[in-house]
């Protein structure tokens, strides 16, 4: 059924292997992953060197790297196997302790340390040979579903392409925090007294010195001094532990704070509310391991949400 390299066809076979090879950018570790020897896994990137014409990793020091071909095509491959994926699962239920997946869950670094010990914890349980990648959002706004760099984002989505499906899992609140015995913590907290008596500290992956608050705080004729931004909530959490800057944090990450002895409490303005959800690409709808992620996240976003 398979057609012969030479006859410029491609073995489905070598297709799965070029996917995994991308992924671990390692003969070694694609031969752990396809049950192969690393001799029959370097002849397989061979076979497919040939059938594309093109080198697909090239040793850069003691590591391998991806050509930029290869980049080109990873999504797409991915994709492909995928669907064969699904089409051969489709045929009957999907024992998960099979299932042999890396998935990428791209967010704001914060949901690692919420989300990721329950979510290991429960996929060790039911998919023990899935493994987990979690990347940080990047300041830079890219088609990271569609490419296929993510399987699932979480967070806040503010993506705009058509393609992506979403789905909308609960609303937070921002709450401010301090160090333990900030100056606020004394006596009635007023908005001027939030605006003035402090310097305040923005966290936004951009780069930006101004935010929600700062429109809040326009509409009663009142201004913040921010004087610092950071890219991650965890490094503003350090950051606000040692200064006297007021810093902002969900409210269902209330315990990062806590965790460093830092005080939360209420902002005197009317904020709009932060719509948390899930995004994907609709290549991933019928794959069921797929659909056994998307549950995970979505309980335990709701479990931390009580």
């Amino acid at each position: 059924m398979t057609q012969s390299v030479e006859a410029g066809g491609l073995d489905l076979n070598l297709l799965l292997a070029l996917d995994v090879l991308l992924e671990e950018q390692s003969v070694r570790g694609a031969a752990r992953r396809l049950h192969l020897s690393e001799p029959a896994t370097s002849r397989t990137l061979g076979r497919i060197r040939k059938a594309l014409g093109d080198p697909i990793l090239v040793r850069a020091g003691r590591a391998m790297v991806p050509t930029p071909y290869a980049l080109s095509v990873r999504a797409e491959v991915g994709a492909v196997v995928e669907r064969a994926r699904a089409l051969f699962a489709a045929s009957g239920p999907t024992d998960l302790r099979t299932v042999a997946r890396t998935f990428t869950v791209l967010g704001q670094d914060s949901h690692p340390a919420l989300l990721g010990p329950a979510l290991l914890e429960r996929a060790g349980r039911e998919a023990p040979q899935v493994r987990l990648r979690f990347l940080n959002e990047s300041h830079i706004d890219a088609p990271t579903l569609r490419e296929g760099v993510a399987d699932l984002e979480i967070g806040v989505i503010d993506t705009v392409h058509p393609e992506v499906h979403t789905e909308h899992v609960l609303d937070d609140r921002m709450l401010a925090v301090v160090r333990a015995g900030h100056p606020l913590l004394r006596g009635r907290l007023t908005r001027r007294r939030f605006a003035a008596d402090a310097d305040h500290l923005v966290v936004s992956r951009r780069g930006r010195l101004h935010g929600p608050i700062d429109a809040a705080l326009a509409e009663h004729g009142l201004r913040r001094r921010v004087v610092a931004s950071v890219g991650t909530y965890p490094a503003s959490l350090f950051l606000l532990r040692d200064t006297d800057l007021v810093g902002l944090i969900g409210a269902r990450s209330r315990s990062l704070a806590d965790a460093l002895g830092l005080v939360t409490f209420e902002v005197p303005l009317d904020l709009p509310l932060l719509q948390v959800g899930l995004a994907w690409h609709p290549r991933h709808d019928a794959d069921p391991a797929h659909a056994w992620l998307r549950g995970c996240v979505r309980d335990l976003l709701l479990d931390r949400s009580g």
